[in-house]
């Protein structure tokens, strides 16, 4: 079956454990840890970084008349969530996951959340067994297939407010984790971001970096309903 997978990403994997990892969701190996198995959340990690490097790099070469606001707006579009999950279905990569009992019954496996880090986790087996190249390939085939030259869907709002606040002098924004719950498989983050050390938006998310985001889109909303 995972042979299956590798024919569908046009990748051979040298260690195969590391793509079994990548397909290993936290539930799965919670349910399981006496077996000493590892989630994907590590790779996931790695992966993220991968991805934007390789993203970054493509958008600078590809647009040089874009300016840097542009290229990260450009670069939060193509590594959102909804594009990330987007490419797992292209690849079928739900069908390979390994998650947990609860986790599948309710739904896991088409969840957007969950395919998007199985495709950074994916993105970062390929990266530890076959180099760089190895990375680029599955992001050339699966990622940039579509730029957003035209219109952004994915605003970057960290950036956006940190643009419209920097617009007058000695502005400093903070964000700051205020909660979070749920098991180890599906936590929920909330956040506060804070302008000058007061409460400007409220977010929250299934990560501490998606949480940021809300609450930035929040504060973009409240302080400059005219530029979001």
């Amino acid at each position: 079956m995972i042979k299956d997978l590798e024919t569908a990403i046009g990748y051979r994997f040298k260690n195969l454990t590391l793509l079994q990892n990548a397909l290993t969701h936290s539930s799965y190996a919670n349910e399981r840890w006496h077996n000493g198995l590892l989630s994907n959340e590590r790779l996931e990690f790695l992966g993220d970084s991968v991805l934007g490097m390789l993203v970054a790099e493509y958008l600078f070469r590809s647009f040089p008349d874009r300016p840097e606001g542009e290229l990260t707006r450009m670069r939060a579009d193509m590594v959102c969530e909804k594009t990330l999950a987007a490419a797992a279905n292209r690849i079928g990569l739900g069908g390979y996951l390994m998650l947990g009992h609860g986790e599948e019954q309710s739904g896991g496996r088409y969840r957007d959340s969950i395919l998007a880090d199985a495709v950074e986790s994916v993105i970062a087996a390929c990266f530890l067994d076959g180099g760089i190249s190895a990375a680029l390939s599955f992001v050339q085939k699966f990622i940039l297939v579509e730029v957003p030259v035209k219109g952004l869907h994915n605003v970057d709002y960290k950036t956006r407010l940190q643009e419209l606040v920097q617009q007058k002098k000695n502005q400093t924004l903070t964000y700051q984790l205020v909660g979070q719950s749920g098991p180890d498989h599906d936590k929920h983050f909330d956040v506060e971001v804070s302008l000058n050390g007061k409460v400007v938006g409220c977010g929250s998310g299934s990560s501490k970096k998606r949480a940021e985001q809300d609450a930035a889109r929040e504060a973009v909303a409240a302080l400059f309903p005219d530029r979001k």
